[in-house]
């Protein structure tokens, strides 16, 4: 299927790939993203795209603070739940229409909007009336309204201070009025935005081609556009990079890392992406003799994670000393549970289990992943735990994970946005026990009311000192044993300069890549 079918928007898609430019950026794309509806977008790919396509009210600097994009400044009113902010001005849509607060007004109601569908309400939820609205009890959402031609004001139904990141977020991302006509079915449209990128040719399953927004408020892209080559197979895609046909391949297996990162022209093009993960062995809290704190805690020292980490994923991330990834952490934690056999047993003899004890661990069905479990499964051996390994495919793993069914499995959590609430609520609240992420069924009341009283704090380094005290705790009570941050890695080609892989895919715009004359010259490698 053609996205020749969405063409019908003002956004005036192309569906011939000659007609992009020349000087294109070729990226490898591991399957067709399901939309580039920003209200709708779910999976990665989709998200690294849109960021090109769309922007917010908000972005992120470096340290992930949130910063100006569409709006260019806001004002915080004394109730800690009332937000103004104040538009660009001049700032033009794919479809040459000039952002005002009715764009703004139009795309937060768009994704609240039940006739959406959009499976992210949750990250405008939280605005005043917008339950309301959802059900159908209200015309309108209370909290969302705008003030002038410029301006626009958001009341939240509490202070929630990580609402400022929620806003940049793909979801939040803002979308011209004028591009979908409201007697129209709005899912055959494509949503028009702002980003330095639009949409110029979409051939399913093959490939999905970008030019350049020349009249992109913060300045015309480097590159002429983007080219996203659909690659499922790794190798297929690898074989395409080393002839020079593919310029980025945004993530490689574990052996391709091996083998490349002996070349030392392909070492100095790989590209690191700092991780906003939490790797974890899950142990389901209600279930015995995982009840038992003292338990948990030997599993901890059980596990010689460093060497796991180094053997089997190449040293590509770093260990965790503590459930937060350190980019939302800010301050170095000493490793509570270093690698210990022998603390290990007394914690265990402690407990009443000198012998050891039976464990099941679940995980989905991947190669990566069971080298891990095996490893896993030798170093618990040593302290007498017998570790019986069970993979399943995803859908039925998370059910069962999901129901509390099972002693313990192996998972990792993805920070949505850059603040611990994003790892602390969904993770350790008791609220989210099941598939609202609290998949260990841990409850503690005191980490509870400490996590919601924290997203009420307005300063920001009172706040996360209020999370370094609940993460400490949750590390008293050991609720998983977290393995490690892992970092994803990818590669360029040497004449591709100015590009990263930032934390988050939404600030993934790549406005100032450049591709220098060496492309010309024959690539390393094969080929």
């Amino acid at each position: 299927m053609l996205c020749a079918e969405i063409a019908t928007s003002s956004c005036n898609l192309q569906d011939t790939e000659e007609r992009v430019p020349q000087k294109v950026l070729q990226v490898r794309l591991k399957k067709n993203p399901t939309t580039l509806d920003p209200a709708r977008i779910v999976d990665l790919d989709g998200a690294r795209i849109a960021a090109k396509l769309y922007n917010g009210l908000v972005t992120f600097d470096e340290q992930l603070m949130p910063v100006p994009d569409l709006a260019e400044s806001w004002h915080l009113a004394d109730d800690r739940r009332t937000y103004s902010f104040h538009l660009r001005r001049g700032v033009l849509f794919h479809d040459g229409h000039e952002l005002t607060a009715d764009d703004v007004l139009y795309s937060f109601t768009r994704v609240l909007s039940p006739s959406t569908r959009s499976p992210r309400t949750w990250v405008l939820s939280r605005i005043a009336g917008a339950q309301q609205y959802m059900s159908g009890q209200a015309a309108s959402i209370a909290g969302l309204r705008k003030q002038g031609r410029y301006e626009i004001v958001i009341e939240l139904s509490e202070p929630f201070a990580p609402f400022l990141c929620l806003l940049g977020l793909t979801t939040a991302s803002i979308i011209s009025c004028h591009s979908m006509p409201s007697d129209r079915d709005d899912s055959v449209f494509l949503p028009c935005g702002t980003g330095p990128y639009m949409l110029s040719a979409w051939q399913h399953n093959q490939y999905l081609v970008l030019k350049a927004h020349e009249r992109y408020w913060a300045g015309s892209p480097a590159l002429d556009g983007i080219r996203y080559a659909i690659i499922p197979e790794n190798f297929t895609a690898l074989v395409a990079f080393e002839k020079g046909d593919i310029d980025v391949l945004p993530e490689i297996t574990s052996a391709d890392y091996d083998r490349l990162a002996q070349d030392p022209i392909r070492r100095a093009c790989m590209l690191w992406q700092a991780p906003l993960n939490t790797y974890y062995l899950g142990l389901n809290c209600q279930m015995p003799p995982l009840t038992d704190v003292r338990v948990r805690r030997a599993l901890h020292h059980a596990l010689d994670k460093h060497t796991i980490l180094q053997r089997i994923l190449g040293g590509r991330g770093s260990v965790a000393c503590g459930p937060l990834p350190p980019l939302l952490r800010r301050v170095h934690i000493p490793d509570r549970y270093p690698y210990d056999p022998a603390a290990a047993r007394a914690l265990l003899q402690d407990a009443g289990y000198p012998h050891g004890f039976a464990l099941t661990v679940y995980q989905v069905t991947d190669t990566e992943t069971l080298d891990v479990m095996q490893a896993v499964q030798g170093y618990l051996a040593r302290v007498g735990i017998t570790v019986t390994i069970v993979q399943l495919e995803w859908s039925a793993f998370l059910e069962k994970v999901a129901r509390g069914e099972v002693p313990a499995f192996w998972l990792s959590w993805w920070a949505d946005y850059p603040d611990a609430e994003n790892f602390l609520f969904p993770l350790f609240h008791s609220q989210n026990w099941g598939p609202g992420g609290n998949r260990c069924r841990f409850r503690d009341p005191a980490i509870d009311e400490r996590i919601v009283a924290a997203v009420r704090i307005g300063d920001g380094s009172q706040r996360h000192a209020a999370y370094q005290d609940i993460e400490q705790m949750i590390i008293d009570q050991a609720p998983f044993v977290w393995g490690w941050h892992k970092s994803v890695v990818g590669i360029r080609q040497p004449w591709v300069v100015g590009i990263t892989l930032p934390p988050l895919p939404v600030m993934e715009r790549w406005d100032r890549v450049v591709i220098t004359e060496e492309k010309q010259e024959k690539p390393p490698g094969r080929g």
